[in-house]
């Protein structure tokens, strides 16, 4: 069986990320046992500086790129349908709020080192955690419950949160995809070779994926 590796950097606070996500994980549904896909989330802060207690993310995304409210409803509009057709729920809001997610990035490197499955489990979950439930992902109980929600050690997941722990990996890999480019997230590389950028339907990854395989 030929092998595929994938490093899937995004950021929890990125809806498109989602769409992404969904969309990847759908396409290696789709090629079944025909090919060893091995995913690795990696870490992408896209607001690394955001402040306890957050911001409104409406208000923050209408100043940052000049919107409207009306294109801004626009775009979640799309965003919301195009993450339904892939199973990942959205709800944004009025009322939702950007949080910080670095302690979200360590608990996914923890998660990573345990395994494949539940690395993605717990990216499903803290996804489905701000952009559906809407809450604050700086929050250790937020965390903790997200790691339990996909079916991890509870405890495992309270002492890695409250601790330091993992903090060193999570910025030298987030410098390092710096440094190769990545500027935007989703940013999906394939093989390291290949790049998908942004939130891809199935047929775009499962075609990418089928490619970087025979050519493997």
């Amino acid at each position: 069986m030929k092998k595929v590796k994938i490093d899937f950097v995004s950021d929890v606070a990125c809806p498109w990320c989602a769409v992404g996500l969904g969309g990847l994980l759908a396409a290696v549904d789709r090629i079944g046992p025909e090919l060893d896909v091995q995913i690795h989330m990696q870490p992408f802060e896209l607001n690394p500086d955001m402040p306890q207690g957050g911001q409104n993310t409406g208000e923050r995304l209408m100043k940052k790129y000049g919107y409207d409210e009306a294109r801004l409803l626009e775009n979640r509009k799309v965003i919301a349908e195009r993450a339904s057709a892939v199973d990942m729920p959205m709800n944004q809001t009025k009322d939702s709020r950007s949080y910080n997610t670095f302690g979200a990035h360590r608990l996914l490197h923890w998660a990573g080192t345990i395994g494949q499955k539940e690395q993605v489990a717990l990216k499903r979950s803290l996804l489905k955690t701000y952009h559906f439930d809407n809450l604050d992902t700086s929050e250790t109980d937020v965390l903790v419950q997200a790691a339990r929600e996909a079916g991890l050690d509870e405890a495992l997941a309270r002492e890695v949160v409250d601790s330091d722990r993992y903090a060193e990996e999570v910025r030298a890999d987030q410098s390092k995809w710096r440094q190769l480019g990545i500027s935007s997230v989703p940013s999906v590389i394939i093989n390291d070779k290949y790049l998908l950028s942004g939130g891809q339907p199935p047929e775009a990854f499962e075609q990418a994926l089928r490619q970087a395989a025979e050519e493997n």
